[in-house]
């Protein structure tokens, strides 16, 4: 870890808050309060999301040349467009997500986990270990994404390696050598998407007639970063925290799910760039500036920072966002953690944590590593 990413920027859920609403943090400005950031949420015109996808470490000229070798290109297109373009895309998109097409897969996701839990009952009451996250989490929104989207079927750990080493160069705190690393990583795979997109197949085809090849292909990079990589990563720390509070597995899985989004945001932090000077919170802020806004924080402020499913206020969190940019994958993250949370409380109700997950430095993101459980002794 860099000396700077000692800072709430880098790992902004284990820092405590600042007490100011607003507070400058080198070159980027950290909003802390639910209202600060709904309100810039929604005002798309003020609080521009061109920098959304923006590298936090400017990328080297060394990676930039891995990248361009592989026709490496993020235009304008969901979380970063401020275009005309934009509903358009998004309307596209959302069709293809729509919550009745997700929630015709909860009976196929539900005999998977079952499948899955099936298998690691016997270990667990041998006394073996079992890493749950890898087991039951990591990959099952990428398999759910894949038949909603008819998406390439590369091998699982192909894209996996790739959405992780993705969310590190963009978002991560990274130097001149880890960059390279992970941009011979994930170059060759944005290859492969835009060889994808030019069969055209599906969903595809209808995103080709409203928008250029390099657009779609950055669509479907992005889509397959936040559409699935963001709730495996959900899924991580939430079981994580039930197995740790079982008293909450009463409660139904949509009051769980729901108040884990409160408290284990997905994305913890989010970004836009303000277009005029603003005041936010009694403090001035310039033009052109960098705004991080603390999703983490935003579903505590006001309320307990104890997991009770069902409390008043527990839907009214930020972890989808708000306004015209607000997660086009809700629907499906919710449907994917509902199931798991019900197929799994059986199993959590008899296990302990043996390893919890460890987190790298990343703006934005918590990428869990594992999750080590073992049977409880009765």
């Amino acid at each position: 870890m860099s000396a700077e990413s000692a800072c709430p920027i880098f790992r902004i859920w284990e820092h405590p808050t600042p007490p100011q609403d607003v507070v400058r943090i080198g070159d980027h400005w950290l909003v802390n309060r639910r209202a600060l950031i709904k309100k810039i949420l929604v005002d798309a015109e003020t609080y521009s999301p061109i920098n959304a996808l923006d590298a936090v470490r400017r990328i080297d000229k060394k990676a930039l040349r891995i990248l361009a070798k592989h026709q490496f290109r993020l235009p304008p297109t969901l979380a970063n467009n401020a275009t005309p373009s934009h509903p358009v895309l998004r309307g596209v998109m959302g069709s293809a997500l729509h919550p009745a097409k997700v929630e015709a897969q909860r009976p196929w996701l539900t005999g998977l986990v079952r499948r899955r839990v099936s298998r690691l009952m016997p270990a667990l009451r041998s006394g073996a270990q079992a890493d749950i996250y890898a087991e039951l989490a990591r990959d099952i929104p990428l398999l759910v994404l894949g038949r909603l989207m008819e998406l390439p079927e590369h091998d699982i750990a192909v894209t996996k390696e790739f959405s992780v080493a993705a969310l590190e160069l963009f978002w991560g705190d990274t130097d001149v050598e880890r960059q390279c690393e992970l941009a011979t990583i994930v170059g060759p795979h944005h290859a492969r998407l835009r060889a994808f997109v030019r069969s055209g197949v599906g969903w595809i085809a209808e995103l080709r007639r409203h928008a250029s090849e390099d657009k779609v292909v950055a669509a479907l990079f992005f889509l397959l970063v936040a559409g699935q990589e963001t709730t495996s990563q959900f899924l991580g720390s939430l079981l994580h925290r039930l197995v740790g509070e079982q008293h909450a597995l009463i409660a139904s899985p949509v009051d769980i799910v729901e108040e884990g989004l409160r408290l284990e945001a997905p994305i913890v932090s989010w970004r836009r760039l303000t277009t005029r000077p603003v005041e936010l919170g009694g403090v001035s802020v310039p033009s052109g500036a960098s705004l991080v806004l603390n999703l983490f924080e935003a579903g505590r402020d006001g309320m307990t920072s104890q997991f009770r499913p069902g409390q008043p206020g527990s839907r009214q969190h930020l972890a989808f966002g708000a306004g015209v940019h607000r997660c086009l994958g809700a629907s499906l993250s919710r449907m994917e953690a509902q199931v798991m949370v019900a197929e799994l409380a059986p199993l959590l109700r008899r296990v302990r944590v043996v390893r919890g997950p460890t987190y790298p430095d990343n703006m934005s993101f918590r990428m869990p590593d594992a999750l080590v459980v073992s049977a409880r002794i009765p």
